[in-house]
């Protein structure tokens, strides 16, 4: 007679199998260790997109993302054995940061593999909660081989920063609180990198409301899960190079791919300089700092193919350091058309740069920077270029300062 054999349920088993007992059962683990943010109503980004819309600030949450939120879920729930050993993951940052603040909570030795381009801010926040940390690789897929090598090594217990079914169960408690602040919202957008949190809130989410529109939001560079739903299998891009570093996965977990598929209405892609141009909103209009990756829902909102629906846009993360964010706002105002860079070839001769500085000031066009500079022409000793980077309004101005320009004769090449 043989024996019955056990084996461990598959991925679509597991989705099957998955209750929103979990989620609340994740909710009451996270009691009174991460923080209930509030819905923030936001006007400007209701009137872009032409619905009502709420801004969901995880960017507030202690360690300064929800990735806290599944990070403790799991490492709550070992047993005293698997806490002895110590924990081991891989990130970019905010799930880092996450697992050393829950492993520091509950007294476990925490590991972290960082890639070696993670902002230093990052690198600096996982530190001072006591985790060690392993600089490797260029991106998350680099970092994240690495930690497996180690966790073989040491024995370990693995902390995966998204293919986890207790990760993606406490990040899922972010949707219970939308729900419970806004009981009548109408769509939910959340940003995908390898899939646990747009899998965790959508599982929450329809199993509270089906009705629930859930939208996930990937870059363009690095949209995986999207990669991975069309062609109705795991997908590996050959590259994801995005600002939104957090998002910065070439490959879809196996897991959250299965929950993507079953409970995700949709996925919209975002291009870098709409990632761009809606951190530099969201700076300007709510004096709110997020990294790349968490403005990835408020990017998607003018792409939305519905209008007059409450909508909530969760900004996912704010781990991110000066020079960044400084690179990204002059990226985000150079597109927009807030900063214009020409140069003009003008006859060496007095009275020519001030011409030029006098037609700016009528078009009201500040200079920032100016390079008159005769060296850069060859073919004439009787010329001299003039570089000028100035603060413009939009694109119309930048028009109307051309117009004028060539109107008394310069002719002008674009820089930006």
């Amino acid at each position: 007679m043989s024996k019955e054999k056990h084996s461990q349920p598959n991925n679509t088993e597991i989705v099957e199998q998955t209750t929103i007992a979990g989620v609340y059962q994740a909710a009451r683990n996270l009691e009174g260790i991460v923080r209930k943010t509030r819905l923030i109503e936001s006007d400007f980004f209701s009137e872009l997109s032409g619905n009502k819309v709420y801004l969901k600030p995880e960017n507030l949450q202690h360690t300064g993302a929800f990735k806290l939120r599944g990070a403790y879920n799991k490492i709550s729930q070992l047993t005293p054995e698997e806490r002895a050993k110590g924990v081991i993951t891989s990130s970019a940052g905010n799930h880092a940061q996450g697992v050393a603040f829950a492993a520091q909570k509950l007294g476990v030795k925490a590991v972290i593999c960082m890639p070696a381009t993670t902002p230093i801010l990052k690198v600096e926040g996982t530190k001072a909660l006591g985790a060690e940390v392993v600089l490797h690789g260029d991106g998350f897929d680099d970092a994240y081989a690495y930690s497996l090598e180690l966790q073989k090594q040491h024995g370990y217990v693995y902390i995966h920063p998204f293919n986890d079914l207790q990760v993606l169960l406490g990040q899922g408690t972010t949707a219970l609180e939308i729900i419970d602040a806004c009981k009548d919202i109408d769509a939910i957008l959340v940003p995908i990198g390898g899939g646990g949190f747009a899998s965790g809130v959508a599982l929450a989410t329809k199993l509270v409301n089906p009705d629930i529109k859930v939208i996930g939001v990937e870059p363009e560079n690095a949209a995986c899960m999207k990669a991975a739903l069309a062609k109705g299998k795991i997908t590996t891009l050959k590259s994801a190079d995005t600002v939104a570093d957090g998002c910065a996965v070439k490959t879809a977990g196996t897991l959250t791919y299965e929950f993507c598929k079953k409970y995700l209405d949709d996925i919209i892609t975002v291009s870098e300089m709409e990632i761009m141009g809606a951190l530099l909103s969201l700076i300007e209009k709510h004096k709110l700092i997020a990294e790349g990756a968490g403005v990835l829902s408020l990017a998607a909102l003018s792409k939305l193919p519905f209008k007059g629906k409450k909508v909530a846009a969760i900004i996912s993360g704010g781990n991110i350091d000066i020079s960044t964010i400084s690179a990204l706002i002059e990226k985000a105002k150079i597109a927009r058309g807030r900063v214009f860079c020409f140069g003009v070839l003008l006859p060496d001769k007095p009275g020519q740069l001030l011409n030029v500085a006098r037609i700016l000031a009528e078009e009201n066009a500040n200079v920032i920077e100016l390079n008159h500079n005769q060296s850069k022409v060859t073919d004439s000793f009787k010329k001299v270029i003039l570089e000028v980077t100035c603060e413009t309004n939009n694109e119309e101005h930048i028009q109307r300062i051309t117009k004028a320009l060539h109107d008394n004769g310069y002719e002008l090449d674009r820089i930006y």
